[in-house]
């Protein structure tokens, strides 16, 4: 018996709901073998008890009936855990971040929802409540916060070898987007993905912060569940259309959070109607789909947010729609009223 042969055995191991084994996600931080002995020390963050469970079951199964291996011992140290009960509106333990008060991701499970338009909306409304705001855009592959914040500086590093954030309309930023040219593709594999993700959230110099934002790449994967086990997510935000191919996405999302424990403080329904120059309401994409998910669901309905022309403009400017006065547009005037029900479900001191 080795350490190698061990590792490898117990890459038939995934995590809990997830099709990633724990070998590939960093989990298994300690290997050894003696006579008749061999020792295993996994470390992760959750809030639930039945993953460490769940893991220390299947690493047995797998380890126990190897010929020759003797005593099997399996050590697992939770970070973070367990926290409250994620009821909505229940506050969840303090952010692993240091200097940041509440992390709030904004996900959806599919693409073209229009998630990095109310991630970023979101984040400068909240900031026109007085609160100090962050936004970390998480989509390595699709990053749009450089573009929809007209930001396009390359970010420093401080003494302490953190990467400054870089700021703009008074919020602190941070994508990969900053990190390439306009044109270059980003190839990377899923144990990178995974190192750029955690150095995004835990090597950024983001102290002093309220809120932090972070804009989820779609679906259900390996960034996300990267997340959960790095910092403390305070709560999630799903965003769908109301068309059922959507909803039918928004379903697995909220799953997925359940299942590592990270409360879901409600549904946005995104793209609702388009109201034209004479004030008649086009549901492009069906009615009031994304009110029946919330109830069907038992989670809030956060705000429905039309689609118009401001809107749009305002992400290729690097403007976004929410910095308009209240009362000009209706779309900025739904970001607020939103950011109003976050901080009163998530509250800070």
């Amino acid at each position: 018996m080795t350490p190698e042969f061990i590792r490898e055995a117990l890459r038939q191991v995934r995590y809990p709901g997830f099709s990633r084994d724990i070998i590939s996600f960093g989990l298994v931080k300690e290997v050894t073998c003696e006579p008749g002995l061999v020792k295993v020390r996994i470390e992760l963050a959750t809030r639930d008890p039945k993953v460490p469970e769940q893991i220390f079951q299947d690493c047995h199964a797998i380890l126990d009936p190897l010929p020759d291996i003797g005593s099997v011992k399996i050590e697992i140290d939770v970070k973070d855990a367990p926290a409250a009960a994620g009821g909505h509106g229940s506050t969840v333990g303090k952010s692993s971040i240091p200097g940041v008060k509440r992390i709030i991701a904004v996900a959806s499970g599919k693409g073209g929802v229009g998630k990095s338009t109310i991630a970023a909306n979101l984040a400068v409304a909240l900031s026109a409540t007085g609160a100090k705001v962050g936004l970390c855009d998480c989509d390595l592959y699709g990053p749009s916060v450089a573009q929809m914040f007209g930001a396009n500086e390359r970010p420093m590093a401080n003494e302490h070898d953190e990467i400054i954030p870089l700021e703009a309309h008074g919020l602190k930023l941070m994508s990969m987007g900053f990190l390439l040219e306009d044109r270059s593709p980003v190839i990377v594999r899923g144990p990178m993905a995974t190192r750029y993700t955690q150095q995004f959230l835990r090597q950024v110099a983001w102290e002093d912060l309220d809120y932090l934002v972070l804009d989820l790449p779609p679906g259900t994967g390996d960034i996300q569940l990267t997340i959960v086990q790095t910092v403390s997510v305070d709560g999630a935000l799903i965003v769908t259309t109301p068309q059922e191919v959507a909803l039918i996405d928004a379903r697995k999302a909220v799953s997925m959070f359940a299942k590592v424990n990270v409360p879901i403080l409600g549904l946005i329904e995104n793209m609702a109607w388009f109201e034209c120059d004479a004030g008649k309401k086009y549901y492009l994409f069906g009615k009031d789909g994304g009110v029946r998910e919330a109830e069907h669901l038992n989670v809030p309905l956060l705000g429905q947010i039309p689609i118009d022309l401001p809107t749009r403009e305002g992400g290729d400017s690097g403007s976004p729609v929410a910095l308009l006065p209240s009362g000009q547009n209706i779309v900025s005037d739904a970001f607020h009223a939103l950011a109003a029900k976050i901080r009163a479900k998530l509250p800070v001191v």
